[in-house]
Parts: structure tokens; C-alpha cells; sequence
């Protein structure tokens, strides 16, 4: 039935498309909610019988309306990791004439569900990056537009992912190298994708390498993470440490110093991404170098060929090459 002033109502939408009131007025507050058949099915009878919201919420229309807007999703906007994906992606994206919204999760998968439920309507397509929700709700996602997901890999969802393992090899090949026979292994956020597959790259490298490894529990990817888990190091000590990120290495590297203990001198330390300040840092930082700014443009344009109608050829990631950057913080073990 109409409303107050003749205009249609989500009762005609629901009674067009077969479902309830209820089921339309989540459709369009929250698709995420809504399976892929029932959200398309109550979008078409929006736009069949003029509900002016199928237009308000930038629903794509049968003869493919777009709203030349994209969103990207990031975990933590301070930690300067994200800077060049986020300057690679907005570059792709305004390239191709599109512009680009930017949702920060603060490293929650609750907030990460609900920025993508606000944003879904309003986008032709989606990046996450080093999302903390769960593989099947990622895929559903998926279902709803065009999505590709940074920093992890899902499967039957297309993503670009950092040779994760060359990198960590590379890092405990370079420690082994200088006679630092034990390692720990700085953890991360419990539900990055990232963090599983560089402790698992580590235990592999360490096998062949004849090298001792152990890990810490996980801690937020930040200074302060950092800076918590050098407490932990501190009881089990290590000649060599290999941390999640760059963030946590300085924050560690901080700790030791304040109390009185020398890097490299007591401990070799490599980081992760050579992300900004990993080299202005004393001692500057030994990291493995991720190409951060082709991650976000590479994944910004696979994402607007998606939404163009492409399919993708295989069900691997795209994966990027990694490479170590040796600086100040790691030296030869004293004898």
C-alpha cells in the first residue's frame, strides 16, 4: 500500500517480491544480512514498483546503473603500513574514473561488518583489507558485489597477497647466516590471516635451516603491542627475533632500550612491510620489504575488471614479491 502521500512503500515491495515488510526494511538497512537471491529479487520489485529508495541507497538498476564509487576497507588507519595501499588504491581508482571510500575498522570484525553494511548499497565493489571476519562471511560478501580481499586468501574469493614465505625465509636464512641459532617470533592480531602464514612459513624455513623457533601470544600490530611484548621476550630470551610487523619491531626495539638493553648488540631484530619510519628508527630497521603500493593498486584494478564483468582464471591469490631490507638492527652473534 501507498504511503501518506501516494508514493510506494516497502509493503509494496515486499508483497512484489514475495517476502515480508521486514525482510525489505533489512535489505536496504543492512544487505549484509540478506541472502544474495533475496536482495536481488527485492531490488528489482523496488525499482519495478519506483520505491524511491532503490535510488537513495545507489542500487544498481537492469541496465547497470553504477555509482562509480568503491570502497576500502583497512584495519588500523594509524598504522602507516596502510599509507601506500591506500595512495596505490585511490591512484587505480581515480584513474579509472572512480572514487574511493575509506572505512577503518579499528581491528574489530564487529565494526568491520557494519561499515560494510552501510557501505554495500552505495559501492560497485569492495577491498578488504586484512579483514578480521571470518572466511564465510567474506564469501558472503562476495555474493553481494564485486569484492577483493589484501593480505589474505580465501577461497573462491579473489585476492592479492605478499609472497609471505620468500619474505620469512629470506628474514631467518639472514639471522642463521649470522650465527643466531634461536628465533621468536613476534605474533600478531589472533584472527590475521597474515600472522598464521608467517609463523607457519617461519617453522618450515627453521626446519630446513637446523634453526630453534618459538612464538609469543598475540598482540595488537602496534607500537604498544610491541612494546607489551618485550615483557615476554625478556623470560624466554632469543638471539634473534622476527616480528609481525614493523609497528610491533619498534615498539620492542623502544622497550629493550629503556631497559638498558642494546639492539643489535644483545638482540637481532627484523620487522615486516618496511613500512614509513622502519628506516628513521634507531637502530634503523631490518624488515622485509612488501610492495604496499602496488598491493592496493594491483587489487583496485583486478576489482574494477571484476565489476566490469571479467572472471577470474584460477582460485589462487595474485601474490606479490617480497624482498629483505638489511639496516642497522640485526648484526653478527657475539663470540
Amino acid at each position: 500500500m501507498p504511503d501518506s502521500r501516494g508514493l510506494p512503500s516497502i509493503y509494496d515491495v515486499a508483497r512484489v517480491a514475495g517476502v515480508s515488510a521486514s525482510t525489505v526494511s533489512r535489505a536496504f538497512a543492512r544487505p549484509g544480512r540478506v541472502s544474495h537471491h533475496t536482495a536481488q529479487k527485492i531490488f528489482a520489485a523496488a525499482i519495478e514498483v519506483g520505491y524511491r529508495s532503490a535510488h537513495v541507497a545507489g542500487i544498481q538498476h537492469p541496465g547497470g546503473q553504477r555509482t562509480s564509487m568503491i570502497a576500502l576497507v583497512i584495519a588500523d588507519i594509524r598504522n602507516p603500513v596502510y599509507a601506500e595501499m591506500v595512495r596505490g588504491a585511490e591512484a587505480a581508482a581515480a584513474e579509472a574514473g572512480y572514487t574511493m571510500l575509506l572505512a577503518h575498522t579499528q581491528e574489530s570484525e564487529h565494526k568491520e561488518r557494519q561499515a560494510l553494511e552501510r557501505a554495500l548499497p552505495s559501492v560497485d565493489g569492495i577491498v578488504l583489507s586484512s579483514s578480521r571476519m571470518s572466511d564465510s562471511a567474506i564469501r558472503m560478501m562476495a555474493k553481494q558485489k564485486p569484492l577483493i580481499v589484501m593480505n589474505r586468501a580465501v577461497k573462491d574469493v579473489a585476492s592479492v597477497v605478499t609472497d609471505n614465505p620468500r619474505g620469512i625465509r629470506r628474514a631467518a636464512e639472514h639471522l642463521g647466516e649470522m650465527g643466531h641459532r634461536s628465533i621468536t617470533y613476534l605474533a600478531g592480531p589472533e584472527a590475521s590471516w597474515a600472522d598464521g602464514m608467517r609463523w607457519r612459513s617461519l617453522r618450515e624455513a627453521a626446519l630446513e635451516l637446523e634453526l630453534s623457533v618459538r612464538r609469543t601470544g598475540s598482540h595488537l600490530p602496534t607500537i604498544r603491542g610491541g612494546e607489551e611484548v618485550a615483557a615476554e621476550w625478556l623470560r624466554h630470551r632469543t638471539p634473534g627475533v622476527i616480528a609481525y610487523n614493523d609497528q610491533m619491531a619498534i615498539g620492542f626495539i623502544r622497550a629493550l632500550q629503556q631497559r638498558g638493553l642494546s639492539v643489535p648488540g644483545d638482540v637481532s631484530v627484523v620487522g615486516h612491510d618496511n613500512s614509513y619510519g622502519a628506516a628513521l628508527v634507531t637502530p634503523a630497521l631490518t624488515t622485509i620489504e612488501a610492495p604496499l603500493y602496488s598491493l592496493g593498486a594491483t587489487a583496485v584494478n583486478n576489482l574494477l575488471a571484476f565489476a566490469a564483468g571479467a572472471r577470474s582464471r584460477s582460485n589462487q591469490p595474485v601474490v606479490l614479491p617480497t624482498r629483505l631490507i638489511v639496516r642497522d638492527s640485526t648484526a653478527p652473534a657475539a663470540t
